[in-house]
């Protein structure tokens, strides 16, 4: 049965420009874009909104399975979707990690069963599993922890390192300090590109600067462009650790001039009792990430592009994500309606992740998206979500 939707009278996002167009969403794909209102079993009234791709989010730990008393594919894609992304890269440090290809296997139906939102499953590495690694089909990167974090991951030896960026199609990289040099070294002796995960100082920019980009790609978090090491608590303590003022101008800056790729938001969530009871490193960030990022582009911090660019259209070529990413006929049907003059606060209350806190508590904000439509149909308006388990596995080129 063909399903249609039609979002009309937006303002939509197409190659850097706000066009009024409506958009005709038939089994899932952007069948027209158009001037026109053909007809569609159901209608979105996007008047005085803009329109624009559904966000990626390409760093998200869902902590499912293992840990799912923190969060699992089910309340993760909620808060996934009330921040208006559309599709989740989840990473692999989970308990098991994923390490083998059954494991992957496995993740991927749990996913599957529970995930409002669309998935992609990075791959893990360590010491002895190359082979698995070799084997690996269908993953948007290998991730290899070159500093300390959550879960035991390690890689310390650079051989190793060497190997399994030489082994994948593209690593993910958790490197820190004198390590993104190191990590900039070893992709550059094998001509392979990497991704650098949540970039977070001056001298780390200088590093990717002093190689003129040229086998790295780059993300930043939101943490690391609105917190510093003074606000530095329980609820913060993070890996990689907030930095100075200066830092975070630095990478404001190179979020501005194109040094930094994309604004991934290492959701990382942890319940209150283990974050005022122990030392557990990361902070949730799905569902603020957008919403943070938004006020920023009203308070002329960031441009509406650079937003796109970074927070859908880099992450889908990057990953080679097909079909997501752009608003074009024959793309997916992931789309995300935003009110650029809805003001409100992040309140824990009003949250979704199943951690129930944010480090962003009691910010104001101006810019929200009000609607996430995934795979063609609407997911979460009017701060509900009204589908579960809508999500597919991403497919990649």
């Amino acid at each position: 049965m063909c399903m249609s939707l039609l979002v009309e009278k937006g303002r939509v996002y197409i190659k850097g420009e706000l066009i009024n167009k409506n958009i005709l969403v038939e089994n899932g794909k952007i069948k027209k874009i158009t001037s026109s209102k053909p007809m569609a079993d159901e209608k979105i009234n996007a008047k005085g909104m803009v329109v624009v791709p559904g966000f990626i989010d390409p760093h998200v730990h869902f902590r499912d399975p293992g840990l799912t008393h923190k969060e699992d594919f089910k309340t993760g894609s909620f808060a996934a979707v009330a921040g208006g992304v559309t599709c989740i890269l989840d990473m692999p440090n989970t308990k098991p990690p994923t390490l083998t290809n059954e494991l992957l296997k496995e993740k991927g139906e749990i996913a599957s069963s529970k995930s409002a939102v669309n998935y992609g499953l990075h791959f893990g590495s360590s010491l002895d599993n190359i082979e698995e690694i070799r084997e690996a089909k269908g993953v948007p990167s290998v991730k290899i922890f070159m500093n300390a974090s959550t879960g035991n991951m390690l890689i310390e030896d650079g051989e190793t390192v060497k190997r399994i960026i030489e082994s994948a199609r593209i690593c993910s990289i958790h490197a820190e300090n004198d390590n993104v040099r190191k990590a900039i070294e070893f992709a550059k002796s094998l001509k392979k590109k990497f991704y650098l995960c949540h970039i977070t100082e001056e001298r780390e920019l200088e590093y990717v600067k002093g190689n003129g980009k040229e086998n790295v790609f780059v993300e930043v978090t939101p943490h690391h462009l609105f917190l510093t090491e003074n606000d530095q608590d329980n609820f913060v303590i993070m890996k990689p650790p907030l930095k100075s003022e200066k830092d975070r101008k630095a990478l404001w800056e190179a979020l501005r001039d194109g040094t930094i790729d994309t604004i991934g938001s290492d959701h990382a969530p942890h319940t209150i009792e283990e974050k005022i009871s122990s030392e557990v490193y990361g902070v949730p960030g799905v569902e603020t990430r957008v919403p943070l990022i938004l006020d920023a582009v009203n308070k002329g911090k960031i441009t509406l592009e650079r937003m796109v660019e970074t927070m859908c259209e880099n992450p889908a070529k990057i990953f080679k994500i097909k079909n997501k990413g752009f608003i074009e006929e024959g793309k997916d049907g992931d789309l995300t309606v935003i009110d650029m003059k809805l003001r409100k606060k992040v309140r824990n209350d009003g949250l979704f992740t199943k951690c129930g806190w944010s480090p962003f508590e009691g910010f104001e904000l101006q810019g929200w998206p009000v609607i996430t439509i995934v795979n063609g149909k609407v997911i979460f308006e009017n701060g509900e979500v009204y589908r579960e388990r809508n999500g597919k596995g991403v497919e990649y080129e």
